[in-house]
C-alpha cells in the first residue's frame, strides 16, 4: 500500500491550494478515503472523508464551505480543494485509508501566511 501526497506549499491568507494523493497497492475504488492534518504542537485531526464511489462526503466544521474532497477512481487519485485559506489551516496534510489498519502517506506541508 502506498499513498503519496503532493501539492502543498506556501500561500497567503485567502488563497487556494489543491493537494493530491496518489494511491497504489490496493483496490482504490473499494475504499473510503480521508484527508487529515496536523498543526504544529497539535494532534492530527480529520479534515474530510469521501466514500468509495464518491457519493458521500463529510467535513470538519472548521473547513465546511471552504474545502472540497474529490476522487478519480480511474486514476487512483484523491484531491482536496482548499479555498479561502486561513493561517489556522497551516499544517501537514495526510491522505489516509483503512484496510486492515489505518494507512498513511508521508504528508504534504501547507503553510498559510502573509
Amino acid at each position: 500500500v502506498q499513498l503519496v501526497e503532493s501539492g502543498g506549499g506556501l500561500v497567503q491568507p485567502g488563497g487556494s491550494l489543491r493537494p493530491s494523493c496518489a494511491a497504489s497497492g490496493f483496490t482504490f475504488s473499494r475504499y473510503t478515503m480521508s484527508w487529515y492534518r496536523q498543526a504544529p504542537g497539535k494532534e492530527r485531526e480529520l479534515v474530510a472523508t469521501i466514500t468509495s464511489g464518491g457519493g458521500v462526503t463529510n467535513y470538519a466544521d472548521s473547513v465546511k464551505g471552504r474545502f472540497t474532497i474529490s476522487r478519480d477512481n480511474a486514476k487512483n487519485m484523491v484531491y482536496l480543494q482548499m479555498n479561502s485559506l486561513k493561517p489556522e489551516d497551516t499544517g501537514v496534510y495526510y491522505c489516509s485509508t483503512v484496510l486492515r489498519f489505518r494507512e498513511w502517506g508521508q504528508g504534504t506541508q501547507v503553510t498559510v501566511s502573509s
